[in-house]
């Protein structure tokens, strides 16, 4: 596979098409299984609330997974990903009720560099906070 989009065509200032991602505990759990990582406050709301969160919060590589779906949906190539990076910093938490949380995200295309690839940064939001910061993508185009 190779990236649908040209460097050519693409602009610094590139809006990507902005996308929401809904999260349940099911999805949580699910998660888990997948990715071995089992600790309580992503499950358990008593233990999250014991250790001082206010309620049980996604995982933070779910997060990221989830935000960087933006990137590889535009480019359509997840290949094309040369270099990811965040920093968290707000959780994203996941109430027991029938809405969960949602993970809203937002991309433009920041700086374009040698060797048909661009900087894309992210904007990702749940809960009106921002719960990842500096979350930058490097793809490289077609």
């Amino acid at each position: 596979m190779t990236a649908k989009i040209a460097y050519a065509d693409v602009e610094v200032g590139t809006e990507l098409p902005a996308q929401s991602f809904s999260v349940s505990r099911a999805t949580l759990v699910q998660y888990a299984g997948a990715s071995g990582d089992f600790n309580p406050i992503h499950w358990n709301e008593k233990f999250a609330k014991e250790v001082g969160l206010p309620d049980v919060i996604a995982h933070g590589m779910f997060t990221m997974a989830e935000a960087i779906r933006v990137v590889t949906d535009w480019v359509g190539d997840p290949g094309a990903v040369v270099d990811y990076g965040v920093r968290f910093t707000k959780p994203v938490v996941v109430p027991n009720d029938e809405v969960g949380a949602v993970i809203e995200v937002a991309g433009k295309v920041a700086a374009k560099m040698e060797d048909n690839t661009v900087r894309v940064d992210l904007t990702v939001m749940s809960g009106g906070l921002k719960v990842l910061g500096m979350s930058r993508v490097v793809v490289r185009l077609g």
